[in-house]
């Protein structure tokens, strides 16, 4: 697929951008999707969706290490979540021709909302670490949390870092900081599952992911420095202004006024 100068800079901004805030608190896709439609307005959605990948894997990745090299992760919570999430985001991704995704979207503005305002009204919420010893139970917790977030994730995807950050905040006990380092290791697994569904499916623009994954790796280096410099108190206010982005999205999609 033939693109011009400005097409490329257009997606190459995209994705360093995507990048960075998907370092901090997740939502890169909010950023990289609409770029690539955008510029590829005849692409199938799943070449879309597959080329998205593609780039924001790496990203993913490189952010993850910083994290781990820099912050105490709860492994005990991460790495069960982070299984289950690979399989089950596969099987997500391979449900989307099964079953119609917009039926999702009302159910994940209203899960989107509270969200937001809960974590708003609750000024203390992840500003300390409680240091939660995670048993069996929680590794269970884990699990669920990785199977649900990780099938939601192939198959439709808007918000899953802010619903991971959410869980391993409220139900972790983990401080902004920690829940979005926990959250990286879990969005690595699911973006790596549904690559492989849209690769053997035939369904990625190699050329221009990799090309975006040099970038979006460049905004991740960013996006963690910000992130483990400034701590929790910063990735809070972007976790709230990325939720407010999502919600006002989620609401232009699902219940679009008619323009007169």
């Amino acid at each position: 697929m033939g693109l011009t100068t400005i097409d490329l800079i257009l997606l190459l901004a995209g994705a360093f951008f995507a990048g960075l805030v998907d370092a901090v608190v997740g939502g890169g896709g909010l950023v990289q999707i609409p770029a690539l439609f955008g510029v590829m307005p005849q692409a199938a959605p799943a070449t879309v969706f597959g080329t998205n990948k593609l780039s924001s894997v790496f990203g993913t990745a490189f952010a993850t290490l910083r994290y781990a090299r820099r912050v105490e992760v709860p492994w005990r919570a991460a790495a069960p979540a982070a299984l289950a999430a690979f399989a089950f985001s596969y099987l997500g991704a391979m449900a989307v021709t099964l079953m119609p995704r917009d039926l999702l979207r009302p159910l994940v503005f209203v899960l989107l909302v509270a969200v937001t305002i809960y974590t708003y009204v609750r000024k203390d919420l992840g500003a300390i670490d409680q240091g939660r010893r995670i048993g069996r139970g929680g590794m269970a917790l884990a699990l669920l949390v990785g199977a649900v977030l990780g099938f939601y994730d192939g198959f439709f995807g808007p918000g899953t870092g802010s619903f991971l950050i959410f869980i391993f905040v409220r139900m972790f006990g983990l401080d902004f900081l920690r829940a979005s380092a926990t959250s990286k290791i879990v969005n690595v697994s699911t973006n790596a599952a549904a690559l492989l569904f849209f690769g053997f499916s035939g369904h990625i623009l190699v050329a221009v992911g990799l090309a975006m994954a040099v970038f979006n790796v460049g905004g991740a280096v960013v996006g963690s420095h910000l992130a483990i410099h400034h701590g929790s108190a910063f990735v809070r206010k972007v976790f709230l202004l990325m939720a407010s982005l999502l919600i006002l999205k989620f609401a232009y999609d699902t219940f679009p006024v008619p323009i007169l």
